[in-house]
């Protein structure tokens, strides 16, 4: 007796082995839950309507006549987000992803669009509207939604520019973003640089239900001077190769015969290397002048990308095509210098906008990152992942009748104060 109670105590541990292990594998490594399935505790209602969001049965639900953005406390750069959602006729919703907290996250981060896509009244919707798009920007593969009062499981991966949808275990989407070069798309979805930011519930005034929702953040490499997909590199790490100095401003430049032209940059280049040095993978400036440091390459259309600091008291800027400028400086001012509104601004801009819409900068001494978007006349600047600069006109600062060059250099501002500079990548885009 005594024995059978042993073996039937080991096989009931046994079991429970068993169905640990069962269990530990439906958890899925690395996999947390967003929604403890009780409250809408670490989440952040955005534009209510009506009756915004709520939670029962273990759900959270979108109200019906209501909504608003139902978004995460934490900020999500790479990861990978797994959850289930469930549509009535005619529902319309949507996941946001690396979304500020604030704006159309459509458009100032990605929408991820939830659709029923049976409906009538979405038949003659554009391809990049219907479910499982990047709402109005890559359409998905139809065919993989479920009947509305069905559960629908997705799982949305996101690695720096490479965006992964799957529907019911189905790709539906899978885009690279750097592929995204229409300038009216670009220009209209600043999101797309955004490298982190808010996921969410983006609701349409109608009922869904979302349940199981857990993410796995993804580790982001180090740039360390490797530059992304797409992107080629402006900066080795440990030479001036690939640059050289500046010789004067562009009109002044144009009218030099090309021994004139030769001689001032041969001046120029020995300027450069007695004020620009390396040091530990970085271009440093430690100068007294105002010598500029200009890519040997024209640019057009381009994306570029780059980090800077600069000590207290410090003013520098990224001129674009060779024309003046992004701005760089210590919004403090330092001991010296009035209090400034924050770097990114266009500050030589007269008839358009010449600040920045927010501050953003770190403090002097520590890293800043610029993600600028110059198609056109237009430039488009993020300054650690905010936006700071939508499409403003850039103006022409040496002859202020014409248009910003079609072509032209990038220049790193030397303007007397030490400055840093690293992981400089540009990638080239089609002309507009």
């Amino acid at each position: 007796m005594m024995r059978a109670k042993y073996l039937f105590f080991y096989a009931t541990a046994l079991t429970v082995v068993l169905l640990t292990a069962c269990v530990s594998t439906r958890r899925e490594t690395g996999f947390v839950s967003l929604f403890d399935g009780r409250s809408l505790g670490g989440w952040t209602l955005v534009g209510k309507k009506g009756d915004g969001y709520g939670v029962k049965g273990g759900v959270i639900y979108c109200s019906r006549g209501g909504g608003g953005n139902l978004l995460t406390a934490g900020e999500y750069a790479d990861f990978i987000l797994r959850l289930e959602f469930k549509l009535e006729p005619g529902s319309n919703n949507g996941v946001g992803i690396r979304s500020p907290l604030a704006g159309d996250v459509s458009s100032s981060g990605m929408e991820i669009q939830i659709l029923d896509d049976s409906a009538p009244q979405y038949a003659d919707l554009r391809p990049a509207q219907y479910c499982g798009s990047i709402y109005d920007v890559v359409p998905s593969r139809r065919g993989a939604l479920k009947k509305a009062g069905e559960w629908n499981e997705e799982e949305i991966t996101c690695v720096g520019r490479l965006v992964k949808v799957k529907l019911n275990g189905k790709g539906v989407v899978d885009a690279d973003l750097n592929e995204i070069t229409d300038p009216n798309v670009l220009a209209k979805h600043p999101g797309l640089l955004r490298e982190k930011g808010r996921l969410g519930f983006l609701g349409h005034n109608d009922y869904v239900e979302f349940r199981n929702i857990r993410i796995k953040e993804l580790p982001r490499v180090a740039r360390n001077n490797v530059p992304p997909a797409g992107f080629k590199r402006l900066f080795d790490g440990v030479s001036l190769a690939g640059w050289k100095g500046l010789v004067t401003d562009p009109p002044k430049r144009a009218t030099m015969s090309p021994v004139e032209l030769a001689a001032a940059q041969a001046k120029a280049d020995s300027l450069m290397r007695q004020n620009w040095r390396v040091m530990e993978g970085a271009l440093v400036y430690q100068g007294k002048g105002f010598d500029n440091l200009c890519t040997a390459e024209d640019h057009g259309d381009f994306e570029l990308l780059l980090d800077w600091k600069i000590n207290e008291g410090g003013d520098s800027g990224i001129y674009l095509r060779g024309s003046p400028q992004v701005q760089i400086w210590d919004p403090t001012g330092g001991k010296t210098n009035p209090r400034h509104e924050g770097s990114g601004g266009l500050y030589n801009n007269q008839k358009n906008p010449n600040g920045p819409m927010k501050l953003a900068d770190h403090y002097p001494g520590e890293w800043n990152h610029f993600d600028i978007l110059m198609i056109g006349g237009k430039v488009t600047v993020y300054l650690n992942d905010e936006l700071v600069v939508r499409d403003v006109t850039l103006e022409n600062y040496w002859e202020r009748d014409k248009p910003i060059y079609p072509t032209g250099p990038i220049e790193l501002q030397a303007h007397r104060d030490p400055v840093w500079f690293r992981n400089i990548y540009v990638r080239e885009l089609p002309r507009k």
